[in-house]
């Protein structure tokens, strides 16, 4: 069976270190794995997107890229890239969802509206699962670490441990940051 989950996000969200921690968990649990990275205007505050697509049951994975309709997950660190990215669930997917908005620049320059109710618009159609990352961040006094808070509300939809998702992150991101990466993780991982 493969396993597909797409995560999206604003250039400097960190969406490229969540896929080669999903990754890593993947490559851990022995599954056959590919990560594609899409970086489009990163720079620029543009939308970025990565896949991570793993085998089980000694099957493989023959291309890095999910298709429209097939994600399982879909992580998404803002709410604009949500709405942007959902016709990629498959119809009983997760969308973990940053409750945050991050204005592009066709609304900064009058270009464009931000869309009002997109977590309720989407929830109709959509298994959402929201949480405020951002303010558990400042709460745990590091904003950086908003993206292992969403992780950890998405971990709770696939099937590894906490003790896997913990193991894996402490080896993927910077030693200095390790500690409060995990009380991010946990932050998130312990919402209802």
């Amino acid at each position: 069976m493969v396993t597909n989950i797409m995560i999206v996000g604003v250039g400097g969200q960190g969406t490229l270190l969540t896929s080669r921690i999903l990754g890593g968990l993947a490559e851990v649990a022995g599954y056959d794995v590919k990560l594609s990275e899409v970086h489009g205007m990163a720079q620029r505050g543009g939308s970025v997107v990565t896949y991570v697509r793993y085998a089980t049951e000694g099957e493989e994975v023959a291309e890095p890229i999910v298709e429209e309709g097939q994600a399982d997950v879909l992580i998404a660190f803002e709410r604009l890239e949500a709405l942007r990215y959902a016709h990629f669930l498959k119809a009983d997917g997760a969308l973990v969802v940053n409750d945050q908005r991050i204005d592009p620049m066709p609304v900064i320059t009058g270009a464009a509206q931000y869309p009002d109710e997109i977590l309720e618009n989407l929830s109709k159609k959509y298994k959402v699962f929201a949480i405020d990352a951002m303010a558990k961040a400042e709460e745990l006094g590091n904003t950086r670490v908003f993206n292992t808070i969403v992780l950890g509300m998405a971990a709770r939809h696939m099937n590894y441990t906490k003790q896997q998702w913990e193991d894996v992150i402490t080896s993927k991101v910077p030693p200095k940051t390790v500690d409060i990466n995990l009380a991010g993780f946990r932050a998130g991982y312990g919402e209802d």
